[in-house]
């Protein structure tokens, strides 16, 4: 139960921040350079409008990355917490960085297209376009930290189903030394002659019982 409920949240922080980081990622390799290319009037009224229409889905993904993210490295332990813990911690760095730093700016621009951009107008775009290349980078660290806790731990799952399977193995030889154990206390009380003994009781993990004969003297 514990490890499905794990397994939903590490695939939810997944999720969430791969959808983050190509969202981001499609913005700095698409649409700044295209913003840069056409004129200023255009690039304004289209960046004010595609921040409206962002503001909810992005900020939510952030939240939604970070939570989730965080929620892991609370059910996890040692590198796995560690891992999940410094992708939740990125996700919510690329939030700051988007509250702080790009927010204010989507403000200005939106201004700027109902009335003109001011003298110093290119110098408030590129650090804009600074912010969303440090949100960028922190979003796809993000990514990147939760995929390599995904690859170990699929790395590891064969190495804890063996020890598993070791751990019942010696479970069940001390059953058999257990009843081993209690015959020969008992041994004593038996008169002379033989005992059939079903030789589950000896080897759990055996798919098939045998007979096994026992002589026992006085």
């Amino acid at each position: 139960m514990i490890r499905g409920r794990i397994r939903i949240v590490q695939g939810l922080a997944l999720l969430s921040t791969g959808a983050l980081a190509g969202a981001f990622g499609y913005g700095a390799a698409n649409l700044v350079p295209t913003f840069n290319a056409v004129p200023l009037d255009m690039r304004l009224a289209f960046h004010a409008q595609l921040m409206q229409m962002n503001g909810i889905t992005m900020q939510g993904a952030m939240g939604l990355s970070a939570l989730s993210a965080l929620a892991l490295a609370a059910m996890t332990h040692g590198t796995a917490r560690r891992l999940a813990g410094g992708a939740g911690l990125l996700a919510v760095v690329s939030f700051l960085i988007t509250r702080l730093g790009n927010v204010p700016i989507n403000g200005r621009i939106k201004q700027w297209a109902a009335t003109s951009a001011p003298a110093d107008h290119a110098e408030i775009l590129a650090r804009w376009e600074a912010f969303n290349y440090a949100r960028t980078a922190a979003a796809f660290a993000a990514f990147a930290l939760l995929i390599l806790l995904s690859l170990r731990r699929t790395h590891s799952a064969p190495g804890a189903a063996a020890s598993e399977s070791r751990l019942t193995e010696q479970d069940n030889v001390r059953q058999a030394v257990h009843s081993a154990g209690h015959l020969r206390r008992a041994h004593r009380a038996v008169p002379k002659g033989r005992i059939w003994l079903d030789h589950s009781l000896f080897a759990p993990s055996l798919t098939s019982v045998r007979q096994a004969e026992v002589r026992i003297t006085a």
